[in-house]
């Protein structure tokens, strides 16, 4: 009995630490919305945060380029210009990434052309002239390993690695990835196509696919998902993960951007399985979504042209906050944000 009595206490002592230890459920019902940059000719579909807090937007068009803001000392319009145009071919912005050295600029289209930046330096250290090249999304593992992943070339969907910081990248074949289907791409809504935890890689895609790598991109699976994608404009848009286990997903159709059948899904096994969340319930089309950090995956928000939404119950229902229009949101605590889309630059503070 004496024994019995020990364990006893000790599980009611653990289950106590961690009840205690677990942040409290919030409910946020408003938004405070500070505008840092008003352009009508800004379109900013990637935001960047560094591990110091500044954070980098790059514009689509308008006068083209990055803008940088820090939190350090409140600086912010400090401008790197990458070229709209290179040799009289236009460049369209959607995707940046940055390492502690340098910033990449990923144009889509063809010639596709990725920059990479450091103050006044602008050099190009991949260009593909495929007739397909579309690309959408980048991310870094670490300051010598990052990836790029586009739409589908030649039966399967385009990704370039880098191994070396940024300054050679090479176009995985198709022999090293899973057959693609017919039209297959991502969306450069978001720069929210990838997300990474770790060694782990997800990448989102038009036909409602999620590919995986366990190894930094070395080898791929692909897991079909529910989500919406009959139609050209269907898919997922963006996806993020908490941790290796717990992601979250959300698309629908920018067309018909109030349809909310089957545009949101969790997943709670990495990636293998997925399952539609919040049926028939809003929010409908959305361009990003993200944990919100130091949650335990429970809060998420999501952004699109359409409003702010918030959810506590790891997507399962949500609370429509704002109809303030956005494309891309990132977290810089977990009350406060960065956002951006049409003509501005916002930060946004979530209160309860």
């Amino acid at each position: 009995m004496k024994r019995f009595g020990l364990i006893f206490l000790l599980i009611v002592f653990l289950f106590s630490c961690k009840r205690k230890d677990a942040p409290v459920s919030r409910v946020f019902k408003n938004i405070v919305i500070k505008t840092h940059a008003l352009d009508s000719t800004l379109s900013i579909r990637a935001i960047e945060r560094t591990s110091d807090d500044n954070i980098f937007f790059l514009t689509s068009n308008g006068f083209g380029g990055v803008i940088y803001y820090s939190e350090y000392d409140k600086k912010t319009n400090v401008i790197f210009p990458v070229p709209m145009a290179h040799d009289s071919v236009s460049n369209n912005f959607r995707a940046f990434a940055s390492t502690n050295r340098y910033g990449f600029a990923l144009s889509i289209g063809s010639p596709a052309r990725l920059y990479r930046i450091k103050n006044d330096e602008k050099i190009i250290v991949y260009q593909e002239n495929h007739p397909k090249a579309f690309y959408d999304s980048m991310d870094f593992w670490n300051d010598q390993e990052g990836i790029a992943i586009g739409d589908s070339t030649d039966g399967c969907l385009s990704i370039i690695i880098t191994r070396d910081g940024g300054n050679t990248w090479r176009k995985l074949v198709c022999d090293e990835l899973p057959k693609g289907t017919e039209n297959e791409g991502a969306f450069a809504a978001s720069d929210t196509n990838i997300a990474i935890i770790g060694d782990n890689t997800w990448v989102a895609t038009t036909a409602g696919r999620v590919y995986y790598s366990p190894n930094k991109g070395d080898t791929w699976e692909v897991f079909d998902t529910p989500i919406v994608k009959e139609k050209d404009t269907e898919g997922i848009y963006s996806i993020d993960f908490y941790d290796e286990l717990n992601g979250f997903a959300i698309g629908g159709d920018y067309t018909k951007p109030d349809n909310n059948k089957a545009n949101k899904i969790r997943t709670r096994d990495g990636g293998k399985t997925w399952k539609l969340v919040a049926q028939n319930q809003n929010p409908g089309y959305r361009s990003c979504v993200q944990y919100i950090p130091n949650r335990e995956g429970k809060e998420l928000v999501t952004i699109g042209f359409k409003g702010i939404d918030f959810s506590n119950d790891s997507g399962s229902t949500w609370t429509h906050l704002s109809d303030e229009g956005f494309y891309t949101i990132r977290f810089l605590n977990d009350s406060t944000a960065y956002a951006a889309g049409t003509g501005r630059i916002s930060k946004l503070t979530f209160t309860e």
